[in-house]
């Protein structure tokens, strides 16, 4: 598959601090460990979708600093369009402080820096852009009202828009009206629609409330249960695979990532390109860190060879 995906997101510089387990409140403890890598989930799902084939091209906000710089070169170490990330001469570039424990669940602490002081008047030669790609995917670490406008105009080249609405917010209604396919874990799916996910009955209709908002496709991530897909013709359950966990920090971005670069434009492939971005994400978690974590195409094929 070779699809041309833009990415419009958050670029961070994640500062991992390995944890033997999580400080309670008011509590002080020791790191066994200290690292920082590239990542941000924007970043994260552009690496995934370079690393999985896609010709990628990358729509964000740096600052004028030395962390914007390492990112612009780590984004192009994977063959990245950094063409449209702009200069905040005002902000920083976001970080992200990320506190691991040895069962490789994670908490987080992100500083949005420029990716939040991104405007519309941030989003030049965008027409251009969305007459060569086939999908644009955003998040919530950059602001709606630009993830809105780009919307727009996706729209009106027929770009497929991929929303993955994380970390879970209020969602401006007028941005479900432009989203094609929505992509929350499940908790972020509760908290957005309102319905608590409990069985397949309550997946479904979750689907049916973002459809009647708009929204053509929906997918949820379920962790180890795997990922729900419905479209306004059929709906299933594609299983996760079972593996040992080091590090769950970039598992939904790969996911996601992967998942585009597979995908058919016409979603004739969608539960295909689900299995394939199920074990994309599954090599990502026996791996330490974020961007570094994420495979190649030549290691998920191979690793689905040997399934």
């Amino acid at each position: 598959m070779s699809n041309k995906v833009a990415v419009l997101g958050s670029i961070n510089v994640d500062t991992t601090y390995h944890m033997e387990r999580f400080p309670e409140p008011g509590e002080t403890l020791a790191a066994k460990d200290k690292s920082s890598a590239p990542g941000g989930k924007g970043a994260n799902q552009a690496v995934a979708a370079a690393r999985s084939g896609s010709q990628t091209y990358f729509i964000g906000m740096v600052g004028t600093d030395a962390e914007g710089k390492f990112m612009r070169e780590a984004l192009q170490a994977d063959g990245i369009d950094t063409s449209h990330i702009g200069n905040d001469p005002h902000h920083g570039t976001g970080t992200a402080l990320v506190t691991l424990d040895t069962n490789g669940q994670n908490d987080i602490m992100v500083y949005g820096g420029a990716n939040q002081a991104m405007t519309t008047a941030n989003l030049k030669d965008l027409d251009a852009l969305m007459e060569e790609v086939d999908f644009l995917v955003t998040q919530f670490e950059t602001p709606q009202e630009v993830a809105l406008a780009a919307f727009k105009t996706a729209k009106a080249h027929d770009v497929i828009t991929v929303l993955n609405p994380a970390p879970a917010k209020e969602i401006l209604p007028e941005l479900l009206a432009y989203t094609d396919v929505i992509a929350p874990n499940e908790t972020e799916s509760a908290l957005l629609s309102g319905i608590e996910i409990t069985d397949e009955a309550s997946l479904v209709q979750t689907a049916q409330a973002f459809q009647a908002k708009g929204v053509t496709t929906t997918l949820i991530t379920l962790g180890s249960k795997g990922a729900f897909f419905a479209t306004k013709d059929d709906h299933g359950i594609v299983p996760a695979f079972k593996v040992k966990a080091v590090d769950t920090t970039a598992a939904g971005d790969t996911f996601l990532g992967a998942l585009i670069s597979q995908l058919d434009p016409a979603m004739t492939n969608l539960a295909d390109a689900i299995r394939y971005a199920q074990r994309a994400s599954s090599l990502t978690v026996q791996r330490m860190g974020a961007m570094p974590s994420i495979p190649t195409e030549a290691e998920v094929t191979a690793a689905l060879a040997n399934d």
